[in-house]
């Protein structure tokens, strides 16, 4: 018997398992690839864009109204804090809004009061002055130098320049400017008039515009988005009420300044002051260079006298009293300042500029409120 016969055979082994062949992957179509009706998918595409499109078209024609509205409100909001404190003293909501409009409207007629006689009787003053400013150029050593120096040349531009202000279409394109002017003040009063009328609306309505405003949030997030609006609007309020306040000390710094170096139009740059100085950042800066260049013009010692002061009342402001007055109202680090005005400015002008900073220091209350507590319950 051979060795192999007499090896016993292993019938119970475990059977080899079988080989199992992995086919490879069926290639995922495209997106465009799984379209099944191209052309209603190229439809609806098209009827979405053209829908954007429009969207944007309407917006843009709708500018005017919606700077009209966000003036408003934000004038709303700046005027709470003080429809609130008339409420805490026993007023009702209605004659505390009906108050506060009335005090408005009267500083407004105030400020007019003292603007519009200035303005015209300043340009009123000008245009009789024309005449004599012309006859005391030309007699003047100016005059005699320039003809010395340039002859004919400057003959001939001094004919031209009358020719130009003789020339009676010139004072049709004068008067068509005027006429655009005119057009334009008219609607700038009118504008003026609807944000007024929307603000009192605003200010009336706003505990009901932020009730149902809240309504959109969840019944059970509504008591915290309700802290929220009213730590934003507070802020906002807060704010506008700083700025306002701000710029009216710069306006009684600049009449008093005025008055005492006798430099002309007092009242009127002390209203041009308050309008400036209510620009975030560079409103102080701007007026402490308007400011000067109109003293330049009367009395070179009494200029730089105004713009001295005025550079260190800008100190004693940004170091004392902006602390004072804004750090109640909002708290956002300087760089965000800086940042969120230019970001405004660049994007929505003027008005950009003023919201920049509630709006920063509305973003970090949502933030810091809302966003970071979800990223802390994360685990």
């Amino acid at each position: 018997m051979s060795a192999d016969e007499s090896a016993p055979v292993q019938d119970d082994a475990p059977p080899t398992p079988p080989r199992t062949v992995l086919e490879p992957p069926t290639p995922s179509r495209s997106f465009w690839t799984r379209i099944d009706k191209p052309f209603v998918f190229g439809f609806l595409v098209t009827i979405g864009g053209l829908a954007a499109i429009l969207l944007a078209i309407t917006l843009t024609s709708l500018s005017t109204v919606l700077i009209y509205i966000a003036f408003a409100l934000f004038a709303a909001l700046g005027l709470d804090p003080a429809v609130r404190f008339l409420e805490r003293r026993g007023l009702s909501r209605g004659l505390s809004v009906l108050a506060v409009i009335l005090g408005l409207i009267v500083v407004l007629g105030l400020v007019l009061l003292m603007i519009v006689p200035v303005v015209v009787e300043q340009i009123t003053s000008f245009v009789k002055s024309v005449p004599g400013l012309i006859t005391d150029f030309m007699n003047s050593s100016v005059y005699v130098f320039l003809e010395q120096q340039f002859g004919g040349q400057f003959e001939q531009l001094v004919a031209d320049a009358q020719t130009f202000l003789t020339d009676g279409k010139t004072w049709q394109v004068i008067g068509g400017g005027a006429l655009q002017v005119g057009s334009s003040i008219a609607a700038g009063v009118s504008g003026f008039i609807v944000v007024l009328v929307l603000t009192l609306y605003f200010v009336a309505g706003l505990p009901a515009i932020k009730t149902a405003m809240l309504r959109f949030a969840p019944a059970r997030d509504r008591g915290r988005a309700r802290e929220i609006v009213d730590q934003i609007t507070d802020s906002v309020g807060g704010y506008v009420q700083g700025m306002v306040i701000l710029a009216f000390a710069n306006a009684v710094i600049t009449l008093i300044l005025y008055l005492v170096l006798g430099l002309p139009f007092p009242p009127l740059m002390a209203t041009v002051a308050f309008l400036v100085t209510l620009i975030p950042l560079v409103g102080s800066v701007l007026f402490w260079v308007i400011g000067s260049v109109i003293a330049l013009f009367t009395d070179p010692l009494h200029a730089l006298l105004f713009a001295v002061i005025y550079l260190v009342y800008m100190q004693v402001e940004a170091y004392v009293l902006t602390p004072r007055v804004m750090n109640r109202a909002v708290s956002v680090p300087g760089a965000l300042v800086v940042i969120g005005a230019l970001a405004g400015g660049t994007l929505l002008g003027l008005l950009g500029a003023l919201v920049a900073v509630p709006v920063t220091a509305s973003i970090l209350i949502i933030i810091n409120q809302v966003w970071l507590p979800r990223q802390d319950a994360r685990v």
